[in-house]
């Protein structure tokens, strides 16, 4: 199937399923709707959605420091079958509930740096990122973020390095050959790390895509939404081009990421293991290419 299809993590020698998990919603209120509807799964339920993302055969699991109360969870329903997965998560944004806050200070991250260790329950996290704030270029001309992650790397704490950022910052992280995979947001309605994407492709950085669909806007939760969004016009004409149908809208969604070689894992996070296998079989929906070329036409692509 081809949310369980693996690709390379650029040059890190990883390869990871094509449909990853992003670990927000079972930590943190998040998403489109209503307080309850945003409102974080308890603990029962988080352990289901990760262990159920993990019997499906997805393999990679991104979280962050931020997330509240997500890599104690990781930890706690899934650290026993951890060489199941590669796991990824971020500091720099620090968690202090019901907000966040921002220390990019070499101390505060080589601090984070072995929280996250503590609360995952394990000895190596494979993938460390940069969770920018209000002033990311301050954060690369500092350097002491990164100089804290390096030494978190030779302590074997980490095993990669990355980045989480867009445009002209996601840029610069490419262009200093610094890091070894960024996350980048990227889906059929908003374009604007294109060029990013198709440069990490030729240095042989690993992608991996959040806001694949949109945060929910690419997907039936928009549908009595519509009226609330900036993007309304053009998903009404894509649900019009589907029949009003959100499933298919999603699945147009997903192929558009999936047609591009040059990324290696799209994060789709959920707060029901169900709504996960959605999309991995919406994935497998066969597209007629006239119906496909109309949704990059209405979305603005020649």
């Amino acid at each position: 199937m081809k949310a369980f299809e693996k690709r390379p993590l650029g040059k890190t020698g990883e390869k990871v399923t094509f449909l990853g998990f992003g670990a927000l919603e079972i930590g943190r209120d998040w998403g489109l709707g209503n307080a309850d509807q945003k409102r974080r799964p308890d603990e029962q339920t988080a352990c289901k959605v990760l262990n159920g993302v993990l019997d499906m055969g997805i393999n990679i699991i991104d979280t962050a420091r931020a997330y509240h109360r997500s890599e104690e969870r990781i930890g706690l329903c899934i650290g026993h079958r951890r060489k199941e997965y590669f796991l990824a998560s971020k500091c720099g944004e620090h968690s202090c509930e019901p907000d966040t806050y921002y220390d990019f200070s070499y101390d505060a991250v080589k601090k984070s740096i072995d929280m996250s260790l503590k609360l995952l329950k394990t000895d190596c996290i494979d993938l460390m990122q940069i969770h920018f704030g209000p002033d990311p270029h301050k954060v690369l001309d500092d350097g002491e973020t990164l100089a804290a992650m390096k030494d978190a790397q030779k302590e074997g704490k980490i095993r990669f390095l990355g980045a989480s950022c867009d445009g002209d910052v996601a840029k610069r992280c490419i262009q200093s050959g610094e890091f070894d995979v960024i996350q980048m947001h990227y889906n059929l309605l908003h374009r604007d790390n294109s060029e990013n994407i198709e440069e990490c492709g030729k240095k042989g950085i690993g992608v991996l895509i959040r806001g694949g669909l949109g945060a929910g806007l690419l997907t039936p939760r928009v549908i009595p939404h519509l009226n609330e969004i900036q993007e309304k016009e053009k998903i009404a004409a894509l649900l019009d081009l589907v029949k009003g149908n959100g499933d298919m809208l999603t699945a147009i969604a997903l192929n558009f990421l999936y047609r591009n070689d040059n990324i290696s894992s799209v994060l789709v996070g959920s707060k029901n293991p169900d709504h996960v296998m959605d999309n991995v079989k919406l994935l497998e929906v066969e597209i007629s290419e006239d119906v496909y070329n109309e949704a990059l036409k209405i979305a603005g692509i020649n």
